[in-house]
């Protein structure tokens, strides 16, 4: 195989390759270097029998981030407060995503889900993503994971039924959320503590992520009243800081906020929608989680 048909072969399926890695991993620099392990295993080895490279790459894929997933969690365990994905751009603008992107574009991909996937063992997180995010079949998941299919469907129906039981339940509107998140910042620029608690649900969740390296609330901040009253006082502190500005942009599917500070992204926010009301906030600001953003 000429050296140009395999670096050819393996651009075709690097979307579908990331996307597999990031569900997994939720952090796109682990994702990316699970994708460069496994280029340089895919120009190493002997592709003589390789009938179906996709299917090839994504097994090698898939073991490569079951194996960093299980070294991460153990990571996690020590995390400074709450953990959540590291956001993913996945605004292409006016450009028509082909198959293998609109695949990463997926609702597996929102923060929601990925943070319960977070819940899941690294068998029951592959299985999942393979069957639930790309429609393998068992029988190939079983090779992938080198596992009996009875084993995988067993898998994937625990893995399932976790996820259903804790996914929230999001409005998929942009257009609706973006609304919706405007009307939220002006009401915090604004210091209009009423206004922002009439669009906040009596049980909204702010979780924020810092990892310990930048301020944000160390446990999930819960209530109207709470999360209304952190999020008004937390506008006024930001009032006072010069050269500080904010744009939208899509992550993860779906509309966000960054903030950014002297030119450089300081934190980016996205809301949870549903019944018009703000069900989340999620809140990133660990540094490292915004390098690829920048």
């Amino acid at each position: 195989m000429a050296t140009d048909t395999v670096i050819d072969l393996f651009e075709e399926h690097r979307p579908v390759l990331m996307g597999v890695a990031y569900r997994m991993l939720g952090r796109v620099a682990d994702a990316e270097d699970v994708v460069q392990d496994a280029w340089l295993r895919w120009s190493q080895a002997d592709r003589a029998d390789v009938r179906e490279p996709r299917a090839y790459l994504v097994r090698i894929t898939t073991r490569l981030a079951v194996d960093r997933l299980r070294q991460a969690q153990s990571r996690r365990e020590s995390y400074v407060g709450p953990w959540l994905p590291e956001p993913l751009v996945t605004d292409f603008g006016p450009r028509v995503p082909d198959t293998a992107e609109q695949a990463v574009l997926a609702d597996s991909v929102s923060l929601a889900v990925l943070v319960v996937l977070e819940s899941l063992s690294p068998l029951e997180r592959a299985v999942f993503v393979l069957r639930e995010a790309f429609g393998l079949p068992f029988a190939e998941i079983a090779t992938t994971l080198e596992r009996g299919e009875a084993a995988v469907r067993q898998l994937a129906a625990r893995a399932r039924k976790h996820v259903e039981e804790r996914r929230p339940r999001f409005d998929v509107d942009p257009a609706q959320q973006r609304d919706l998140t405007e009307r939220f910042l002006a009401a915090a620029a604004d210091g209009d503590l009423e206004g922002l608690m009439k669009m906040l649900a009596p049980d909204v969740a702010l979780v924020g992520d810092s990892g310990g390296k930048s301020k944000a609330p160390v446990r999930v901040i819960e209530s109207a009243d709470k999360v209304g009253r952190f999020v008004h006082g937390a506008a006024r502190q930001g009032a006072g800081q010069a050269d500080t500005s904010y744009r939208f942009l899509e992550l993860n599917g779906a509309p966000a906020v960054a903030f950014l500070v002297g030119g450089k992204i300081d934190a980016v926010i996205q809301l949870g929608v549903a019944d018009g009301k703000i069900q989340q906030v999620y809140i990133v600001r660990n540094p490292d989680k915004l390098q690829s953003l920048l």
